[in-house]
């Protein structure tokens, strides 16, 4: 077993914050990584990244997944997760950058 993240480094990630450079690529690689997992899975998927000692924004986005889906009836999809849709109409209001692209096929 390999050292856990810094948590105090993954409260971080989860305040509110300028994304560093790169940031919105690593949340957008766990968003399709969960994507049609279920609340076990994602569990599980949480618990990995915690043992491989995984980048503080990766612990912390598959954090929230996992409390999205402590809720949530089905299988994760970021089309449906409204914290995803929030960020994705918040970044086409303000301007995305290259770093945040916008996704156009959203329902």
């Amino acid at each position: 077993m390999t050292g856990h993240p810094d948590e105090a480094a993954v409260e971080a990630a989860h305040e509110p914050h300028d994304p560093a450079p790169g940031e919105w690529a690593v949340r957008d690689r766990v968003r399709a990584q969960a994507t049609g997992m279920r609340h076990h899975q994602a569990e599980a998927a949480l618990e990995a990244a915690r043992e491989e000692g995984a980048d503080p924004t990766v612990v912390a986005e598959r954090e929230r997944i996992e409390e999205h889906l402590t809720t949530h009836g089905g299988p994760y999809a970021p089309e449906t997760d409204p914290y995803v849709q929030g960020q994705m109409e918040a970044r086409s209001r303000h301007g995305a950058d290259d770093q945040a692209p916008v996704r156009t096929d959203r329902p």
